[in-house]
């Protein structure tokens, strides 16, 4: 077994992280120049290195989870989100159930949360935020972000939903309060049930397609009859049926209920 097997391996059994599950050659590049960076010769000094010093064991979270994020990213898909999607959720029910999965920082479920309180009361919405890293959750249950990750937010949601101070945002307690924020693993732990919502966007790329195949699945059987599954622009399914989906918009997928699927 390799240098970098073993490691990936061993990372497995400590974390419950797969690797093998991510594209080798970019995870494998990408663990590389960090390793050197913090001056060791082989995974295995890099590994024993991880399991001593928390904060490069949190670097390492943070570089194999990609956290790259902000506000209404790709805005014209929120706004099919905002015009189309929402408006016919809320046709079949009031109370609408919501999972931003892989939500890095926090921008994401913020954005919806902004986005569902333009339709209903957030009293009537439940929204779910999970991701694998720990530290971005902490950073998301703080709110508080610079002025590049607003770039998109419009201007007078800008003005209702943030404080600025010196070019900092911090985002506003009543939004905070319809989020709830968990630490979920994609990979290994178990999903919720009838969601009506998930968002999972420009993270799949970085996974084999096996693990792709295991995701849309898992997604499939979270959503409720007739609920929408919204992925990133890098991230159209070519095969929809096969995971009980059929595309209602560009990204955005509604899972069929199963009388539908009885008549095809």
């Amino acid at each position: 077994m390799g240098d970098y097997e073993q490691f990936t391996e061993r990372i497995h059994k400590r974390t419950g992280i797969n690797l093998s599950l991510y594209k080798e050659k970019q995870m494998k590049r990408r663990l590389i120049s960090l390793r050197e960076k913090r001056g060791c010769q082989s995974f295995d000094d890099y590994y024993n290195l991880l399991i001593n010093n928390k904060e490069y064991y949190h670097e390492f979270l943070n570089r194999i989870t990609i956290n790259v994020s902000e506000f209404f990213r790709n805005k014209k898909r929120w706004d099919v989100l905002d015009q189309t999607i929402i408006p016919k959720l809320l046709t079949r029910k009031k109370h609408l159930k919501i999972w931003s999965a892989a939500c890095s920082t926090g921008e994401e479920p913020y954005t919806i949360a902004m986005i569902m309180n333009q339709h209903i009361s957030l009293s009537n919405v439940e929204i779910v935020a999970t991701d694998i890293d720990e530290n971005a959750l902490q950073a998301a249950r703080n709110g508080v972000y610079p002025g590049k990750s607003l770039k998109e937010v419009p201007e007078d949601l800008k003005r209702k939903y943030f404080q600025e101070n010196n070019g900092i945002y911090t985002i506003d307690p009543n939004l905070k309060k319809a989020i709830t924020f968990k630490k979920h693993n994609l990979l290994k732990d178990t999903y919720g049930r009838e969601y009506d919502l998930i968002v999972c966007r420009n993270v799949l790329i970085y996974f084999t397609d096996e693990a792709k195949e295991e995701i849309y699945q898992g997604f499939s059987h979270s959503l409720a009859d007739d609920g929408i599954l919204f992925v990133g622009s890098t991230e159209q399914i070519f095969n929809p049926k096969q995971y009980q989906f059929q595309t209602v918009d560009t990204f955005f997928y509604e899972k069929q209920n199963a009388k539908e699927q009885t008549l095809e």
